[in-house]
This record gives C-alpha cells, structure tokens and sequence, in this order.
C-alpha cells in the first residue's frame, strides 16, 4: 500500500523532481493519516537538511489539517529505518565554513521538538537500523514500534559527537543508569531490546508490520487511546523471542553499580576495579571513545535529565557548534566513516587532560545565535 499505493494521495514535493529521480522523503496521504516514509534506501535512509526541509513544513500543516487524523512515520528499503544524520556533508561544510554545520543541526532539532509536542498521535515504525538522526525522527513521539530488525544506538562518542536529537532527553529517563551506559559506550539493542530497554513503546513481527499499517490508517477519528489499542493488539500476536531475556538482564544491576560517579574517570576506575568480563569489555570499549566526547555526554545528560526537551535541545545546539569549532569530531569522521582505518587520533587524547573548563566552554551560551524554539 505504501509507498505511492492506489489508496495515497502525493502531496507535491516543494521542488520537482525528474521523472527518474527518487524523491528522498515521500510525504503522503492514505485515508485521514499523513504517511512520511524515508526514501533514501541506499545510503540506509540517512538523514539530510533538504529531507527535513521537506517533513517539517508539511508535519505542521498536518498538525492543524481537520482532515489529518493521525501521523505514520516509516521507511522504505526494509534494512533501515534511517541510519543517522548525513553527518558527512555537515563535517565537510564545517571544514570550509559553510552554514549547512549551523543550519542542519538547528532545523534538525526544530523538527525534534515539533515532534516532541506533536498534537496527534505519531507513530514511528523503526523496522530496521535506527541511530542518531533517526532516533530523533521516532523517540520523541508518542508511539514507536519496534520490530526484530530493529537495531538501536547512540554511537556518536565514536565520532567525536554526543548523543544529540534530544539524547539528553530521552536516554536519563530510562530505568537507572542505562541511559548513561548507552550514551557512553554506543551499545546496540537489538529487537525486542529496543522496547523492553523503553525506546520503543511496542514490539511487532516486522511481517505484520503492512497490516498494522493498513489498521492504523483505516482508524476513525483515532484518539492516543485507539492506536494504543491497536498497537496492543498487534504486540500481542507477535510472541517472536518473547521468552529471549533482556540481553543486559544479568548486567543491569553492575550498569547502575559501575555508572554510578560524579565524572567519567570514576566510571572508568569503577569498571577497570571492578575486573569482571563485562567490565572489562566496557572500559575497553570506552577506550577508543572521544574523552572529550565522553565528558560532554557525561553532563549533557545529567544535566538533560532536569530539563525539559525544548531546553535540552538548546543545550545540544550549543555542543553541536562546539564540536564544529573543535577537532574531534573531524577526526572521528574521518577515522569511520572516510577513511575507515578506525584508528581515531583524539586530542586531548586522555580524559585527565580534557579540563573542567574546555567542557564549561561547550556549554556557553552562544547569545543571539542560540537555538530558539
């Protein structure tokens, strides 16, 4: 049915395309419910400044649209979701400075909060790889359904990024310190994971996903309270790895434990005393993470977990642009994703020599040219 079935209206695209080009993001009507599906299958749905161009303009109109019951957001391709933010493209404009490395952060998060206050029931269908720009694009809202092929992470600090898109948010309000644990090591959830970890509201077999969706858009006048019922329904028919435990079950108690301190070095000295495999497996790992990167998360998110998703986002922009001015974020672009040696040389290369101050730094207000929501 989707995308561009008998029963979508397309709505036209701000600038046409050639008959030959795909269009990035199609943004459709089937029925009363508006269906966003990403269109970028190849480079795993990733997420650029022209796309979000497209979705945020048209997800106000539909906010306000009396014919617009509901909002169906999903992803072509069936691999991913949307792997992230074309971050690429944001470290090459950075490198001459173009303003795509204000520009694509700001927009980004705008559309992050409108999401976030969305008026009508949103329903994120993260069948596939969702990380970065893509969580962005689902946590934030009401409902987000889960498959088997979902795979989630935050994996910014391997890039000399932090986990943005509202990170700051979502991942402190999960249970204890697991939030912390998945914004400092990058670990990948997987499946079922996803949902009972509490980044996605609802577990189903990716197979039933088209009559889900098919059952969603065929809703009357849905309240928050009948696609709960529906999606409900659905979960309850997918039973697929129900008697799998949480793949941190055994850990989550040495996650709060060892996560517990007041800086990222007492983290580190937690888990390298701690002498366990796990621990050991998690110091390694944060090893070969930004320390400057680290550090930044440590206080995005316990700061993060006080604020209010407007407010955190405006603190994220402010450390978006600090990782502009800075090196390592470059670095880490280069050392995975152009290069591909994966041997990033971070500087400061040590978490002692990243002071209380380059972090204070980070977080300065940028005065006029703060993020304004």
């Amino acid at each position: 049915m989707f995308p561009g079935g008998a029963s979508t209206s397309k709505i036209s695209v701000s600038h046409q395309m050639s008959s030959h080009v795909e269009p990035e993001v199609l943004l459709e009507k089937a029925g009363r419910a508006a269906v966003i599906t990403m269109n970028r299958p190849k480079v795993l749905n990733a997420l650029n400044l022209s796309m979000i161009r497209q979705i945020y303009p048209q997800l106000k109109k539909w906010e306000t649209d009396p014919e617009t019951d509901l909002v169906i957001i999903r992803a072509a391709g069936g691999k991913a979701f949307c792997a992230g933010g074309d971050i690429r493209a944001v470290t090459e404009a950075g490198k001459v400075g173009d303003s795509l490395a204000q520009d694509f952060f700001r927009e980004e998060y705008i559309l992050n909060n409108t999401i976030g206050s969305y008026r009508k029931p949103y329903v994120a269908i993260i069948d596939g790889i969702t990380m970065g720009g893509g969580v962005g694009l689902s946590v934030h809202g009401r409902f987000r359904v889960a498959t088997e092929k979902t795979l989630f992470a935050m994996p910014e600090t391997a890039i000399g990024l932090f986990p943005d898109v509202g990170g700051g948010h979502f991942l402190p309000r999960l249970r204890g310190k697991l939030g912390l644990f998945l914004a400092l090591t990058g670990f990948r959830l997987k499946g079922r994971d996803v949902q009972r970890a509490g980044v996605a509201t609802h577990f189903v077999e990716s197979k039933k996903i088209p009559d889900l969706e098919k059952e969603l858009v065929d809703l009357k006048s849905p309240s928050d309270t009948d696609v709960s019922r529906l999606l409900e329904t659905f979960q309850k028919q997918s039973d697929l790895d129900s008697d799998k435990p949480f793949v941190l079950d055994k850990h989550v108690s040495d996650i709060d434990r060892l996560f517990s301190s007041s800086s990222v070095e007492g983290i580190v000295q937690n888990l390298k005393a701690d002498g366990s495999e796990f621990a050991k497996k998690q110091a390694e790992t944060l090893s070969r993470m930004s320390p400057t990167s680290l550090k930044i998360t440590f206080r995005q998110l316990q700061a993060g977990a006080a604020l209010s998703l407007q407010d955190v986002l405006v603190m994220e922009y402010r450390l978006s642009q600090a990782c502009m001015r800075g090196h390592d974020f470059y670095e880490g672009v280069r050392a995975v994703l152009i290069d591909k040696d994966q041997s990033p040389r971070w500087s400061p290369s040590t978490l002692e020599e990243v002071s209380q101050e380059m972090v204070d730094d980070c977080f300065a207000s940028l005065g006029e040219k703060d993020l304004s929501l």
